[in-house]
């Protein structure tokens, strides 16, 4: 009997427990918000600060690149036009130097484009850091259970993102 009762007890224990959590809970209800990435990226100030810092930066590149591309084809096109009045060893000669030019340029161009994407991966890396420095001091502010970066659908009400822009424009 004295079993019975004990547990009968224990039982009322964990009943009464068990009500109480959910109140307890719905009391403090969970926060979360999301940061769409992408539009953080576009329009924040030292994303753009960084967009505008590698185009400083790879102009001139890019410039001489265009400029061989566009004497390459001049080349070309002026052998087109020649070889037909040319002896063989002028053609084959031209023909090869030509090959050599259009390598030449190609090779440039791969390291530039392998340099720039280099570039634009640590310039999105220091932001991301950042980024994400002011979404957790946002989180923490707010007191919010979670932020999500990525999802197929968020409602408006929770998107933070224009937050986290004006903070991190703020150089917090």
């Amino acid at each position: 009997m004295k079993q019975f009762i004990s547990r009968n007890l224990a039982l009322a224990i964990v009943a009464g427990a068990s009500l109480w959590v959910p109140a307890a809970l719905a009391q403090d209800p969970v926060r979360i918000g999301f940061v769409n990435t992408d539009r953080l990226l576009r329009d924040a100030t030292p994303a753009k600060a960084a967009q505008t810092k590698l185009e400083q930066e790879f102009s001139r590149r890019e410039r001489e690149i265009d400029d061989a591309g566009a004497a390459l084809k001049t080349a070309s096109e002026r052998f087109e036009r020649e070889a037909p009045t040319m002896s063989e060893s002028q053609r084959l000669t031209r023909q090869r130097q030509l090959m050599e030019q259009d390598r030449e340029f190609q090779r440039k161009r791969r390291e530039f484009q392998e340099d720039l994407a280099a570039r634009k991966q640590e310039e999105l890396q220091q932001i991301l850091d950042r980024a994400n420095r002011v979404v957790k001091q946002v989180a923490e502010a707010e007191k919010y259970d979670v932020i999500l970066q990525e999802a197929v659908y968020v409602n408006p009400r929770l998107d933070i993102t224009d937050q986290v822009i004006k903070a991190l424009n703020a150089g917090k």
